[in-house]
């Protein structure tokens, strides 16, 4: 059967990648590790008796808050800028070098789609690529938007959510409650209790308890997506890495040290203290109401995020021949093999069905844990790209995409 893409349709070859880009998804990537092994481990559901019962409940206390300010929400922006500029690079590709290029992006998008729904329901409740694929397939919308126009419509979508639970608080409603009645039926049906919650993949006996609880999880999944606005969010940041993308920003990084310099510094000085008070009122069930904590979130996390991004990328420009960013530039370069093998690993480690070490290891050790998993995995890229192309997944996803078998040795 012929296929329906020109053969002139390939992906970026190495020579066209920009290491920075993927040293910065490598960053994102330890955050990301850091910021999902607590849930992965099950300690973020443990009661709080249980959890003030570990050895190193105080130092797990002191870290508790260095997550708030320090990782929560930052690698994630981080991540969905790298996505925004990602999109804009295969949409420029395939427009260049094919007619069809466009029913390539979307193919391509269609394909994370499925492979975020299979994440999502085997592996983790926490998938975060059905909804990058999903808000994807809107960009090309935005291809013919002005750059002031993009801009603006980022600025908006990310200060949206803070009206948006403004408005919910003077009415009264609560738009995830169809799917909270969801969630507990499933609970319901499958014995999951308030009980045993905390505890369900920990004695898991078989992969069948895993996925009943994956189940119910997609639906807790949905409701976060929901309270959190994050579709707003998640689209407002992939239209700031439209535009650092279209305007190639990540290029020549030697000639913005002003423009860094400006970012780093008002990021660091607004993200940080403000990060401080969003640490305080996540841990104590925001007190100051949920509008407040939007608002704290939106201007603590977002310019933090962007600053850890323009930091990195200012000392990049003066030794990027530091062993570091060769350490960070490999698990970049195939981010989504890591990603979910970051959720195979956390299974591995934690759920019953494997050493089982869920529910029961403070979160000073998950942490180390957790860095522990990024240097394996980080180890393992490196192996890999000296004698492969692409990562396993990256490699699948390319040739489901293009429709053609591509070459994986180098």
């Amino acid at each position: 059967m012929k296929s329906d893409f020109s053969n002139n349709a390939v992906p970026v070859s190495a020579g066209e990648r920009h290491r920075i880009l993927d040293v910065l998804r490598g960053l994102a990537l330890l955050g990301i590790c850091l910021a999902n092994f607590p849930e992965f481990s099950l300690y973020s559901f443990l009661p709080h008796e249980a959890a003030a019962s570990m050895p190193t409940a105080e130092i797990d206390r002191a870290i508790r808050v260095l997550q708030y300010v320090l990782i929560d929400g930052k690698f994630y922006t981080i991540f969905s800028i790298l996505f925004g500029i990602g999109f804009s690079i295969i949409m420029a590709n395939a427009a260049r070098r094919s007619p069809d290029g466009f029913r390539i992006f979307y193919r391509r998008m269609a394909i994370l789609l499925a492979m975020g729904f299979l994440h999502l329901m085997f592996l983790w409740s926490g998938d975060i690529l059905m909804l990058y694929a999903a808000l994807g397939l809107l960009l090309p919308w935005f291809r013919k938007v002005p750059n002031r126009g993009l801009l603006l419509a980022s600025a908006v979508l990310l200060l949206l959510p803070v009206g948006l639970d403004a408005a919910k608080e003077a009415a009264g409603v609560d738009p995830s409650a169809p799917v909270v009645r969801a969630q507990q039926y499933f609970c319901a049906r499958f014995g999951i209790t308030e009980v045993n919650f905390s505890t369900w993949l920990r004695d898991a006996g078989g992969y069948g308890d895993v996925f009943r609880f994956l189940v119910q999880g997609a639906f807790v999944r949905l409701q976060e997506f929901i309270d959190g606005n994050r579709v707003f969010k998640v689209m407002g940041l992939f239209l700031l890495g439209f535009y650092i993308g279209r305007n190639r920003l990540y290029a020549g990084l030697d000639r913005r040290g002003a423009l860094l310099r400006k970012v780093c510094g008002f990021g660091f000085a607004v993200g940080a203290p403000v990060s401080l008070l969003y640490a305080w009122s996540a841990l104590n069930g925001c007190p100051w109401g949920l509008s407040v904590h939007a608002a704290l979130y939106a201007f603590g996390v977002f310019p933090l995020g962007a600053a850890y991004m323009a930091a990195v990328c200012l000392w990049y420009v003066r030794h990027g021949e530091n062993a570091v960013f060769k350490v960070l530039a490999a698990p970049g370069q195939m981010a989504l093999t890591n990603y979910i093998g970051q959720s195979v690993l956390g299974m591995v480690v934690f759920y019953g069905v494997g050493l089982g070490f869920g529910a029961d290891t403070g979160l000073a050790y998950v942490m180390a844990i957790a860095a522990g998993v990024y240097l394996f995995e980080a180890f393992c890229s490196l192996c890999w790209l000296r004698f492969f192309r692409f990562g396993p997944l990256e490699w699948v996803w390319r040739m489901l995409t293009y429709g053609k078998r591509l070459p994986l040795l180098k």
